[in-house]
């Protein structure tokens, strides 16, 4: 109440607030709230990530990968099925060179001499150019071949690492971009756990993220994928051991190391002899390693060492024995097991531990990825003029982002289903409905040549 010193005193809880008070509340604000919003953009892009991740693997077919290009051609590599390279050929049947026709000849020679199974064409620049004379090929000479668009993010990145150069160092950049395409289809998980998971594209403003969570989320998200999978420990890379649980990059190389100058692993056991391997991380990466024709028929399932003398027992006591195991006959074991409690205090383990053995003795070996939607085979193309509105198509779900989701049709061009056509209740993100890799039914609602826009619904 002092006349004196009222004024000053407004002026300066005036001053003070629009100056410094409020400024920092807004800040605080925006703080909380782009933080909210990146925790948000993270999950989604882990997500989208895992479903790459574990795409169901192509098994047994011999693949031609496709790097698709103008200028410097289309770079092709024949794989055999377990991701040895044959052969490697450069091609020049799309602008500027147009040399189709001795292109053509090229690539049938490829399949009639390796027996190719499958093209897998990378979905870049000149993708849709390549799918054409893939196509036209497949028809004017009837060729026993299917092809599949593969998503190529991350290949150039891979192709230009260190990594890439100690695997094929007498390959040039392309070359090993177009093997990296055809393993892809092969075994996807094995593939891209060899790039950096930033550089796969799996969402939208990464770069706008922070980088220290985004890497963490994601690497664990790889972690997290290989290990429920399991890693055959004969054919695994030492990119793909090193995200085993208990497994640092060192081990790996040493798990790698001991393959090539001992020969195959024979049992789990023989880990321990891998330099640096001690018995601790034994322990923690033992149950995640596969070992598919060893000594023991419980190195290929996800039964951990530590549990063999009562997993055996629990065998004998149900009437099997471990050459069932082998033979897969021991389907069916849940239904002899009458009460998990008192069969787990007889073998001496937890309940949960028995539920998990018996859980995987149901299904030895199973490898989880068997559950995806499989990748689209393809033999025909389509072209963004060939689509009307109310076409009905299957499609691959290439992306997931807050408003909807882009979905490969075979066109040049991604189709969007907005959030608002993705079902009939609401939903407050895509995720709840669609995952990337998910192979969905589609109508056409709309198209824009001109915009190059195709609008989707899944409301059939």
């Amino acid at each position: 109440d002092n006349a004196f010193t009222a004024e000053y005193l407004k002026n300066c809880i005036a001053d003070a607030y629009g100056r410094l008070i409020a400024p920092a509340i807004e800040r605080e604000i925006r703080s909380s709230l782009t933080e909210t919003a990146e925790d948000g953009a993270i999950k989604v892009f882990g997500k989208n990530l895992e479903q790459l991740l574990l795409q169901p693997p192509i098994a047994g077919k011999v693949v031609l990968g496709w790097d698709p290009a103008f200028r410097t051609g289309c770079k092709l590599a024949v794989v055999d099925p377990t991701g040895k390279v044959l052969a490697t050929k450069v091609i020049y049947p799309t602008e500027p060179h147009n040399k189709v026709a001795e292109s053509k000849a090229e690539v049938k020679k490829l399949i009639d001499k390796y027996h190719v199974n499958l093209i897998s064409c990378g979905n870049g620049t000149a993708s849709r150019e390549s799918e054409k004379i893939i196509s036209d090929m497949i028809h004017e000479m009837n060729l026993p071949v299917d092809y599949v668009i593969t998503n190529e993010a991350g290949a150039s990145v891979y192709s230009a690492s260190k990594l890439a150069t100690e695997e094929f160092p007498d390959f040039d950049v392309a070359q090993r971009s177009a093997v990296s395409i055809a393993r892809r289809v092969q075994d996807p998980l094995a593939e891209l756990v060899k790039i950096d998971p930033k550089s796969i594209g799996v969402g939208q403003y990464q770069h706008d993220m922070n980088q220290k969570k985004l890497t963490e989320a994601l690497d664990h998200v790889v972690e997290d994928c290989v290990n429920r999978v399991g890693v055959d420990l004969n054919t695994a890379s030492a990119s793909l051991l090193e995200y085993v649980s208990g497994v640092s990059k060192a081990i790996a190389k040493n798990i790698v190391v001991y393959r090539e100058e001992n020969g195959k692993f024979a049992s789990r056991s023989q880990l321990l002899k891998v330099a640096k391997l001690g018995p601790k991380a034994y322990e923690q990466c033992a149950g995640f390693m596969r070992i598919s024709d060893g000594k023991n028929p419980l190195d290929a399932t996800g039964v951990h060492p530590e549990s063999y003398a009562a997993t055996k027992q629990l065998l004998e006591t149900l009437g099997y024995t471990l050459s069932d195991v082998t033979d897969r006959n021991v389907a069916g074991i849940s239904k002899k097991v009458r009460d998990y409690k008192k069969l787990a205090q007889d073998l001496e383990i937890g309940e949960l531990t028995l539920r998990d053995i018996v859980k995987e003795l149901e299904t030895p070996a199973r490898d989880p990825r068997e559950d995806m939607p499989k990748p689209i085979l393809r033999s025909d193309v389509l072209e963004i003029k060939d689509l009307t509105p109310g076409m009905v198509l299957k499609g691959t779900v290439r992306n997931v982002i807050d408003f909807g989701a882009f979905v490969d049709i075979g066109v040049h061009q991604d189709g969007l289903v907005h959030i608002s056509q993705m079902c009939d209740r609401f939903i407050k993100h895509p995720l709840e409905v669609v995952s990337v890799g998910d192979i969905v039914e589609v109508k056409v609602l709309s198209v824009d040549v001109k915009k190059q826009r195709i609008q989707l619904t899944m409301k059939i």
